[in-house]
């Protein structure tokens, strides 16, 4: 039988079985805590069973909506299973904590989401765990290894600079090792980026991000080889870990039209990040998927594609030049996530955030998401906001945003 398009697969998977007189194209919203049984015999053999097998037993062990978007998550990232998470950040947690032991180490990369970063340096290390950085790339990684490294934790590409590493060899040097492989594939969204195939044992996402894609839910999604699956799922039960059957239903919604709105967030970004290297007031651009990048021969080797993120390096070293910026933009929203239908931009405090790189002689860099907004209204907006910042440094009066005289679209 021919096989079918992963794009296919988003509008096919995860549907539920069908019922007498026909069934819904979405699987319904179940919410329980309490699962009746038909007998106490029946009730005995389900709890028996629950260990190994995914059952419908008790809301905190899941529910038929969160089930059928683990189904779609597990065919999207090519693994045995999932296991669902109230956060991304939750599902990273529940990573560390289902594969380390005290007395054993992690090796993060320098470019690791910022949370995990301080999750390690905090709880992991007041519990006997220790953890070690290596640069985002990946170079370094043979020479960080211990004896009792456990876990080769990897983000590619890396939060906010996007460094892409090769995961194919990092793979085979930690389980030479013995030691398992767990990436963060929120970029990626299985979409664009398949861990698993490419060497992981586990692949984790903020599914709140792009799965979702619609900025109004919060979950995480950790999905594992068979070999990888036993301690993770056991330490989830443990932890009564559950989420809402709402938040499953909106999320499994969103990856509907994941394809769709990854191919406009690409069109934009592209076209965001190819112009934004023509600007004078730019000292970097910061996209694996733009020739010259130093991922780029990775990210074309292994990715599908890119997505709405990007960042930029301001040459104007004064020390609030990237904050005036941003507050001069109408249709960039100022907040937190990404993966939205909405543009956003921050400030990436880089030197805050790697520990291994030394940023302290650039720029000051500023992270954009691309949302569907048309192109040119976006590329109209970072125009006059450099126009903006030019103007202010010029006169040395305080910055009179464009917001001022325009609609707050996303945020302000």
């Amino acid at each position: 039988m021919k096989k079918h398009s992963i794009l296919t697969h988003l509008a096919h998977a995860g549907r539920t079985a069908s019922v007498d007189g026909g069934r819904p194209v979405n699987p319904p919203v179940v919410r329980a805590s309490t699962v009746l049984f038909d007998s106490v015999a029946q009730m005995r053999e389900m709890r028996a069973r629950r260990g190994s097998e995914r059952l419908f037993t008790y809301g905190a062990r899941g529910n038929p909506t969160a089930f059928a978007l683990e189904d779609m998550v597990t065919e999207l990232e090519g693994g045995y299973r999932t296991r669902l998470f109230p956060s991304g950040l939750a599902a990273a947690a529940m990573t560390l904590l289902a594969y380390l032991r005290p007395g054993q180490h992690v090796l993060l990369p320098d470019c690791v989401y910022e949370p995990v970063r301080k999750l390690a340096e905090g709880f992991l290390a007041q519990h006997g765990i220790a953890t070690s950085f290596y640069a985002a790339d990946g170079h370094d990684l043979q020479a960080r290894l211990r004896p009792e490294t456990r876990l080769v934790y990897v983000e590619t590409p890396g939060s906010l600079a996007y460094e892409m590493c090769d995961l194919p060899a990092i793979a085979d040097m930690a389980h030479r090792h013995g030691a398992l492989v767990a990436a963060d594939n929120t970029w990626g969204s299985g979409l664009l980026y398949q861990p698993l195939a490419l060497g992981a044992d586990i692949s984790l996402m903020a599914a709140t991000k792009y799965l979702s894609g619609h900025s109004d839910v919060m979950m995480g999604t950790v999905c594992t080889t068979e070999a990888a699956w036993p301690a993770l799922a056991a330490l989830a039960d443990a932890f009564g870990i559950a989420v809402s059957p709402d938040d499953a239903y909106l999320v499994q919604r969103g990856m509907r039209s994941l394809g769709a709105r990854l191919s406009q967030h690409e069109r934009g970004a592209l076209a965001v990040a190819h112009w934004l290297r023509t600007r004078p007031e730019v000292a970097e651009v910061f996209c694996p998927a733009l020739p010259g990048d130093p991922g780029h021969a990775l990210w074309r080797r292994d990715c599908q594609g890119t997505n709405g993120l990007l960042s930029f390096s301001l040459r104007n070293a004064a020390p609030d030049a990237a904050e005036r910026f941003i507050e001069s933009l109408a249709l960039f929203g100022i907040g937190a996530s990404w993966g939205g239908f909405e543009s956003l931009a921050v400030i990436a405090d880089m030197r805050a955030a790697r520990s291994v790189t030394d940023w302290s002689a650039r720029g000051q860099v500023i992270r954009l998401h691309i949302g569907l907004e048309a192109i040119d209204d976006l590329l109209a907006d970072l125009a006059q906001g450099f126009a903006a910042l030019a103007a202010d440094k010029e006169t040395g009066l305080p910055l009179a945003t464009h917001a001022d005289s325009l609609p707050a679209l996303s945020g302000h």
